[in-house]
């Protein structure tokens, strides 16, 4: 038996050194090219991964810090709404005699425009509120917008329990065909939450008033989706008479989404109008989505060189 001779420190370094310097260079955060900038980039995020994970921590927690409730606080916003609806809406102005299960029905697009809202919302302003760890460490910029989804996703999840919880009290359970739309509708809204997250995150550095005029946005596109009234009102009010209108209103993703999640989960809805070709068009709004996650990521690329010059 032979005994093996051990290599000396300075043989092994010199191999590691070799071995290194035949590595090819890349730039610390070279995104250049449409696909592979793109790439490379989410391939960064994932790498780090473990971090994404800390900063929604850090984000959960530091929204509920030194709250005896918690979590719990996350459901007051929505239930709230649900409440005021319910009653305004349903009752006062009688929606809710024209909508079967008018409670769930509102719920449920609450809980998919709730995602969507705080998605995008916290992800517009999500560079300026890090501009610390900008300015003093490298990170993939890309990791702070998403990080907000994540957040969103936490809090959404949440709602969803209960939505399902009220579902399986009130005995309105959906078919497995009507639960086939829910995973498309999900993708849906986490794509345009990322498109817009990372291009208004963006644009925000530069203009600040972005933030501000999302707010109006998003309340206005509220009211053009079907959450608090139902799809068969704007079935009876456009499709027949101003069709070009009824197609620009169902040409909106988000719009699409909730009605997904309506088509899924609202089971006393099953004999409501819904579009035509429903699952056709989700996926084609999906389709439509990743090309303009690549866009508005090119735009967020271009960008970012400056965001510690402009923080």
């Amino acid at each position: 038996m032979t005994e093996s001779t051990p290599r000396s420190p300075s043989t092994s370094l010199a191999q590691r050194v070799a071995r290194i310097e035949g590595e090819p260079l890349r730039e610390l955060g070279d995104k250049s090219g449409l696909w592979n900038g793109t790439k490379r980039a989410f391939a960064d995020v994932w790498n780090r991964r473990e971090l994404l994970r800390l900063l929604v921590n850090r984000e959960l927690k530091a929204r509920y810090k030194d709250s005896n409730l918690g979590f719990v606080w996350s459901l007051f916003k929505p239930l709230s709404q649900l409440l005021i609806y319910f009653i305004v809406i349903g009752q006062f102005l009688g929606a809710a005699r024209g909508i079967p299960s008018f409670a769930i029905f509102v719920f449920t697009g609450l809980t998919a425009w709730g995602f969507f809202l705080e998605a995008v919302t916290g992800g517009t302003g999500s560079i300026v509120a890090n501009s610390g760890l900008i300015k003093k460490v490298y990170l993939p910029r890309e990791i702070f917008p998403l990080s907000t989804l994540g957040t969103a996703a936490v809090n959404s999840a949440i709602q969803l329990v209960i939505l399902l919880g009220a579902i399986v009290v009130t005995g309105a359970i959906p078919s497995l065909p009507q639960l086939a739309y829910l995973p498309l509708s999900l993708v849906v809204l986490v794509i345009y939450a990322t498109l817009f997250a990372l291009l208004l995150s963006a644009l925000n550095v530069y203009m600040r008033d972005i933030q501000h005029l999302i707010e109006v946005i998003t309340f206005l596109a509220f009211w053009a989706s079907p959450i608090v009234y139902s799809y068969s009102y704007v079935e009876r009010a456009l499709a027949q008479s101003y069709p070009v209108i009824h197609e620009i209103y169902l040409s909106n993703p988000v719009t699409l989404a909730i009605l997904g999640f309506q088509k899924s989960l609202w089971a006393a809805g099953a004999d409501q109008p819904y579009p035509s070709h429903l699952m056709i068009r989700l996926a084609v709004a999906a389709i439509v989505g990743l090309l303009l996650i690549f866009g508005a990521h090119r735009i967020f690329a271009r960008l970012e060189g400056n965001f510690a010059q402009e923080l």
